[in-house]
């Protein structure tokens, strides 16, 4: 009988070869990365995601049909996240998912401290990022009023938790970080996927704009919000900016990252793959 041909390449990584690729990755930053350089990259993304926002906002001003609004926005703000993925800048809920798929492999305490410290010079450099890009974007730039309108719309939907005031809204804004990031985590897991430029992008905007039209609460994302609205006086501050948002926001990004992502899709290899997978990194640990 002749040979069967065999079929057309993937055009796409397995999932299980992608959360391979996460813990290299993410161990190569672990390692070669020093604390300036993390903290460098992080201010970067947080620049980025800033960007993002304010493309969102100039695309969505003016349109008054919600679903188009919010397509458009998931548009804007997917080029910010897109940037981060091709540049490899460093964002707090990448890591969200990036870390802990390291831990899968590598779970010694050395490994741990470092995984520590990444995530929070990830969080302070973008939050630091987000300040100087919104900062700089307000005293250089003036925008129609219909933007600042569109501003202050986005920022108001995020600081509903605080309106409400209790603790069962800001647990609330927990949850909606944990959803948030499961969507963003899984856009990085796409990403990782492709295997052209154009293979990645969509997947992440299709993501992205899923979680924006959704509004749900992603901590970069409104610290980028939040910084143009308090650098050009129509915010609510930083203190309750964190204590409502970005704080609780961060602590459910990082659940929905850890445990919705590279977790289940670890857990469903089978337990010789998964085995083999283990001692081929423990050269690592």
């Amino acid at each position: 009988m002749p040979e069967q041909e065999e079929g057309p390449a993937r055009q796409y990584l397995t999932a299980d070869y992608v959360i391979d690729e996460m813990c290299e990755f993410g161990s190569r930053r672990l390692e070669h990365l020093s604390v300036l350089q993390v903290l460098v990259l992080s201010v970067i993304g947080g620049g980025f995601i800033t960007m993002g926002a304010l493309f969102s906002l100039l695309l969505a001003e003016g349109v008054e049909t919600e679903g188009a609004k919010r397509l458009i926005e998931g548009v804007g703000f997917s080029a910010g996240f897109f940037f981060v993925i091709l540049s490899e800048a460093v964002l707090f809920t990448e890591a969200n998912v990036v870390l802990p798929a390291t831990m899968l492999y590598r779970h010694t305490p050395a490994i741990l401290k470092k995984i520590g410290r990444f995530w929070a010079l990830a969080w302070l450099g973008n939050l630091a990022g987000a300040f100087l890009v919104g900062l700089l974007i307000v005293v250089a730039q003036d925008y129609p009023q219909g933007v600042g309108d569109e501003l202050v719309a986005v920022v108001g939907r995020k600081m509903a938790f605080a309106a409400t005031g209790t603790p069962a809204a800001w647990g609330r804004a927990l949850l909606s970080g944990v959803l948030a990031n499961w969507l963003v985590g899984m856009a990085a897991f796409f990403a990782t996927m492709g295997r052209s430029i154009i293979g990645k992008y969509i997947p992440v905007f299709l993501a992205v704009s899923l979680f924006v039209a959704a509004n749900l609460q992603h901590s970069p994302a409104n610290m980028g919000y939040f910084s143009l609205a308090n650098a050009s006086g129509l915010g609510p501050g930083w203190l309750p900016a964190l204590a409502w948002n970005i704080i609780p926001v961060g602590l459910g990004n990082m659940l929905g990252g850890g445990l919705l992502v590279a977790l289940p899709f670890w857990f469903a290899l089978r337990p010789a793959e998964r085995a083999g997978v283990v001692a081929e990194h423990a050269g690592g640990n």
